[in-house]
């Protein structure tokens, strides 16, 4: 608290008061306000050096072209040109006129001094677009933006590019380089014509000028030509049609010569009886009736008719100027004769589609080629090209087949698959009975409980390979199988029969096969497992359990107990079954018998059955279609039996090497399994259709 000096005088006695009354209130008050300005001044000036110390130099630019308006959030100091910030995130607006306003935030680090520059984006300017002519399409930017004039487009700022059409004048192609910032800005352009001017005259005048077909005047006349070919034509009732290509370019005028319109044609349409024949005038082909001539005005010409088969027509035709006429002729036919010879006599026989009569017929027709159909219900129809001859009696024969006869007439008897296998066409009925019985009798020795008499038809006609499939042609579907060994004999060489595989597998195998010549797939595959078949497909597939029954057994009124007859033992070789050299690994033989083979033998190494196929009842045991199952007596019969879709179980059929008693080396002998074994193997089948 200050002291105030005042001058020297007396001291003058006052009365006493209490120390705490000795001044009023409100001086009290006052020295106690002025005790605490010196302590606030030391805080702010210790707040201001401390802000100076933490505060980072930043510097906010932008690239506007009109004066910027800034505003930045928060609490920061002016200084030069720059602003005082403590570290941390700001809110940033910047506006300046003729451009979109800025607003994002600004994060001022630890550095000391920092720099932030902004490129305002500029507003759209307003465009306006004026072409000559009006009308004129317009692209901007290579999208389509209407036509001309235009205006109040808004446009954004630097350089677009500006494309301008109209069918009548040249394309003009031009940049725009707008200055936007809300500007508003005109464009005019002006388009240079796309045409020149040809001068027509004709004589006589008055003739239509067409140009591209559309009519424009009528000569004489300046008529206006777009650039490129155009087709110009003059027509006058009287006279011919004028026409000429012109090439006109889009400035240049086109002088021309005074057309000379010449009288117009007269116009015959001449017809014929037959129609089609050869028409000429003074010798020039003019085409085939029925046909429009033009002839020579007020000329005689020379008009002529001809077609084979018929006299020729020859005669004079004239026409006046600008007249119409019709001419019908009717040709004089050159006949010849036809004895046709038909079977069935009760057969229909068509000339040229139309119905003549049945059976033999003697016809007298034109001199040309004619299509004969013969047909009969039941029967494939056949039909001929004949060309009678004048003065020539010809004969034709035409027997009809029937529609089984024609079928197998078309089919290949042998056809070779894409490995090389041979595979023989039967036809059942033709090839031996097509009804037979599957299984054997009880009172038949040897025969087991699984086969069950059942009465059967095959009525399609089927594909049989002469051979078992072999290791080198399974080894081109799966190249690791390996069919293994026996007590040192290989079953593994290329041509001995493939063992080791399952029924999937050799399903599998069909299907592959059938895949590789484009057939239909037999059987129905779910991620590489078959689980049914496809009965109308002609793709491979495993021989039926009847298929292999009949090809092995009938054979004509016959049915073979064994491949070789009806006694046991075989006192020749015929197969390859468990013999005597064999004995070590098999330990049971057939007594006295040696084919020479201890396990498998190449194929076809034994003479063909009578059906021409070879190891149908040896050397190894084959896979069929049919899922294993053992029938009920008295079923009835079934015509081309495929068993059901899918089984545990497949059926097994045929003896092979390791099998030597009497009732596994009879031919209704059936056994059946799933998994590959040593002596098993399978051939394959198709349906011929």
């Amino acid at each position: 608290m200050s002291t105030e000096r005042k001058p020297t005088q007396a001291i003058a006695p006052s009365s006493f008061e209490p120390l705490d009354q000795a001044q009023p209130p409100a001086a009290r008050h006052g020295r106690g306000w002025r005790r605490w300005l010196l302590p606030l001044a030391i805080l702010l000036f210790a707040l201001v050096m401390a802000f100076l110390f933490l505060a980072r130099s930043v510097e906010i630019s932008t690239d506007t072209t009109t004066p910027a308006d800034i505003d930045l959030s928060g609490f920061h100091l002016p200084l030069g040109g720059r602003l005082l910030l403590l570290p941390g995130i700001y809110s940033l607006q910047i506006a300046a006129p003729g451009y979109v306003t800025l607003e994002t935030e600004v994060a001022v680090s630890e550095e000391a001094s920092q720099r932030f520059r902004y490129e305002l984006q500029p507003e759209p300017g307003i465009v306006t677009l004026l072409t000559q002519p009006a009308g004129v399409a317009v692209t901007l930017d290579n999208a389509y933006a209407g036509e001309a004039p235009m205006s109040a487009l808004e446009l954004a700022a630097g350089v677009h590019a500006l494309e301008l059409r109209h069918p009548r004048y040249l394309p003009l192609d031009v940049t725009l380089e707008v200055a936007g910032r809300a500007q508003e800005e005109t464009f005019t352009f002006s388009l240079s014509p796309a045409w020149g001017v040809a001068t027509v005259s004709s004589e006589p005048a008055g003739a239509d000028i067409l140009v591209d077909g559309e009519p424009v005047a009528t000569t004489p006349a300046a008529v206006e030509l777009l650039q490129g070919e155009r087709q110009l034509q003059l027509r006058l009732p009287g006279y011919a049609p004028w026409q000429q290509t012109l090439m006109a370019e889009a400035g240049n005028d086109i002088a021309l010569d005074t057309v000379q319109l010449q009288p117009a044609a007269g116009v015959l349409e001449v017809t014929s009886t037959p129609s089609g024949a050869n028409v000429t005038l003074d010798g020039d082909f003019q085409g085939q009736t029925p046909v429009t001539l033009n002839l020579l005005p007020d000329t005689a010409q020379r008009l002529m008719l001809t077609r084979p088969g018929y006299r020729r027509h020859s005669e004079t035709v004239q026409l006046a100027a600008g007249a119409s006429g019709r001419k019908a002729i009717t040709l004089q036919a050159q006949l010849g004769a036809i004895d046709l010879r038909v079977s069935p006599p009760e057969a229909e026989v068509r000339v040229n589609g139309r119905l003549i009569g049945r059976g033999n017929q003697s016809l007298s027709l034109p001199t040309v080629e004619h299509r004969v159909e013969v047909s009969l219900a039941g029967h494939r129809s056949e039909s001929q090209r004949i060309t009678p001859r004048q003065g020539l009696e010809q004969r034709f024969e035409v027997a009809l087949q029937t529609e089984q006869e024609a079928r197998v007439a078309q089919v290949q008897p042998e056809v070779t698959s894409a490995l090389g296998q041979t595979l023989r066409l039967f036809i059942p009925g033709e090839h031996g009975p097509d009804s037979f019985t599957l299984g054997a009798s009880r009172r038949e020795p040897g025969r087991r409980a699984n086969e069950v008499l059942r009465p059967v038809t095959l009525r399609r006609m089927f594909y049989l390979q002469t051979t078992e499939v072999t290791n080198a042609q399974f080894r081109q579907f799966l190249a690791s199988h390996n069919s293994g060994q026996i007590e040192g004999n290989s079953l593994n060489r290329e041509h001995q029969p493939v063992a080791q595989v399952s029924w999937q597998q050799a399903a599998q195998f069909c299907n592959w096969l059938s895949q590789r010549e484009g057939l239909p797939a037999f059987y129905t595959q779910n991620q590489g497992i078959v689980t049914g078949f496809n009965p109308a497909a002609t793709g491979y597939r495993l021989p039926t359990e009847a298929e292999w029954a009949w090809a092995a057994r009938v054979k004509g009124e016959t049915r073979l107990t064994f491949p070789w007859g009806e006694s046991f033992p075989p006192t020749a070789v015929v197969e390859n079954y468990a013999d005597s050299s064999s004995a070590y690994v098999t330990g049971r033989t057939i007594n006295g018998y040696n084919d020479g083979q201890v396990v498998s033998a190449t194929v076809a190494s034994f003479a063909a059955n009578h059906n021409g196929l070879h190891d149908l009842g040896g050397n190894v045991a084959e896979w069929v279609h049919d899922v294993y199952q053992i029938p009920a007596a008295n079923t009835p019969a079934e015509t081309d039996p495929l068993g059901p879709q899918s089984g545990d179980n497949y059926v097994i059929r045929g003896a092979s090497w390791a099998m030597s008693r009497m009732s596994e080396l009879r031919l209704p002998f059936r056994d059946y399994g799933q998994a590959g074994r040593d002596d098993v193997g399978f051939r394959v089948a198709r349906y011929a259709e």
